[in-house]
């Protein structure tokens, strides 16, 4: 499989100065609805994963503490930008979701929108989302999946050789992972293209 985290750091560089133009208007209604199911209390501490150019920020409440990261530092470099255009303050790392460098219980909240089907290992990523977070704490998910109630058929496997390694995997299950990971999914919801894309919010079981 051609999905490898250098091969995502290079790719997402690249894609860095066109990626507002694909996915700023295309997603804005999926990212809202996402962190609108977030329980949100001032002063939480909040981190988004695989944050990209900060697409996010204009839908998150001001009274929390935010932090962001992504794998490519063009994509960080342009989520600085924005998160100054916004007069929001965020501390923004290049760090890899699936090596947080963060203490456990760190967080309340943690987003990942659109990274659990790029990422080269899911699991791992998600395992890291449930490290950080703080007892309790909330998961926020807003990605493209594959029906839960069945794995992906050998002509979707087959196309997911190609699409996996230009732009993302169509072979992951939301609920299989999310539960195999620790968290216990209160919110599932279709935001995007019928059933294809889910906006979920899970909980980190204590």
């Amino acid at each position: 499989m051609f999905n490898t985290t250098a091969w995502n750091r290079l790719r997402y560089d690249a894609y860095a100065p066109i990626y507002d133009a694909v996915a700023e208007r295309a997603f804005r209604r999926a990212r809202q609805a996402a962190l609108g199911q977030v329980h949100w209390r001032p002063g939480m501490r909040v981190l988004l994963v695989g944050a990209g150019t900060g697409l996010d920020l204009p839908w998150l409440p001001r009274d929390i503490e935010l932090h962001a990261t992504d794998l490519s530092p063009a994509m960080i470099r342009r989520l600085e930008r924005r998160a100054g255009a916004l007069h929001r303050d965020v501390q923004a790392d290049v760090m890899d979701a699936e090596a947080l460098d963060y203490p456990d219980g760190h967080f309340d909240v943690v987003v990942m929108h659109l990274i659990l089907a790029v990422m080269p290992d899911p699991a791992r990523g998600l395992a890291e989302a449930h490290r950080v977070l703080a007892d309790n704490g909330q998961l926020c998910v807003m990605d493209k999946f594959q029906a839960d109630a069945r794995p992906a058929g050998l002509g979707r496997r087959a196309l997911n050789l190609v699409t996996s390694a230009i732009a993302t995997d169509i072979t992951r299950q939301a609920r299989p992972l999310l539960d195999d990971a620790g968290f216990a999914v209160e919110a599932d919801r279709p935001v995007m293209m019928g059933t294809l894309f889910r906006a979920l919010l899970a909980q980190k079981h204590a």
